[in-house]
């Protein structure tokens, strides 16, 4: 493992433990436990296994992509320094990812692939985790492939990646954040929680930024009620199954 690889994998494990110690030190809704229904499947299942096999796969088709195009070669993007290149690909795959998730929830075949990030019960620091191998192919192929094939640094994959983890925690967790006018422009849990919540019709379909809240107050999708909180979160259905298989193949279902 390189030093930069090493960097950031210890970065996103102390996130994480910053994050799981706020839910129990500063927790949004208390009811929520962490050794909570089907942990094992988001930490294990979605989280280890199938990141790392879905690792291998990313990894080996960006990689034929990159032979069988060659690098495409932008000299002022070249010389770009490197915080600046993690900026540019931070906000441009945010501004993919806001439309893609608005796609999802009005197409019903990207839904299937979506249905499953939807299906926790409790929103929490590896709630997020929980996303289709479809979903998580397509999202993170057109994520790294422009890095590789535009030539940037190899190391704004790393950090990106570590980013993506631990914001991906963050907005997810069950703390009590109050960001005040900052929400109006960074995303956090107290709008993506509303993302989240069942049985409230007005926030169906509201709140599909990631890291950048400002998309859905842009384009008109922003919901953030003040004077109640969600009362649950979920799917409004109760025949989406339990277990990661299971989960898997019910996207691929016939009706």
């Amino acid at each position: 493992m390189s030093n930069t690889s090493l960097a950031a994998t210890v970065l996103v494990l102390v996130g994480a433990v910053i994050i799981i110690g706020l839910e129990r030190i500063k927790p949004y809704d208390a009811r929520q436990h962490f050794f909570r229904q089907e942990l094992v499947t988001d930490f294990f299942y979605y989280n280890a296994f199938q990141s790392f096999i879905l690792g291998l796969v990313i990894s080996a088709i960006i990689g034929w992509l990159d032979t069988v195009c060659g690098r495409i070669h932008i000299p002022f993007f070249l010389a770009w320094p490197f915080l600046g290149q993690l900026a540019f690909f931070l906000v441009l795959h945010d501004f993919y990812i806001y439309w893609f998730h608005r796609w999802q929830h009005r197409i019903t075949i990207l839904w299937r692939i979506h249905e499953a990030h939807h299906s926790a019960r409790s929103v929490d620091w590896v709630s997020g985790m929980r996303s289709h191998a479809l979903e998580i192919l397509i999202n993170q192929t057109i994520e790294f492939a422009p890095i590789v094939l535009l030539g940037a640094s190899p190391e704004i994959i790393v950090w990106k990646a570590a980013i993506d983890a631990i914001w991906g925690m963050y907005i997810h967790s069950n703390i009590n954040v109050k960001s005040g006018r900052l929400q109006y422009l960074i995303n956090g849990p107290e709008m993506h929680r509303w993302h989240h919540a069942v049985h409230d019709t007005q926030a169906y379909n509201k709140n599909f930024s990631t890291k950048l809240a400002m998309w859905d107050w842009m384009f008109g999708t922003a919901f953030f009620p003040k004077d109640r909180k969600p009362e649950a979160y979920g799917l409004d259905h109760s025949h989406f199954p339990n277990g990661f298989f299971r989960q898997f193949l019910y996207a691929f279902r016939k009706s």
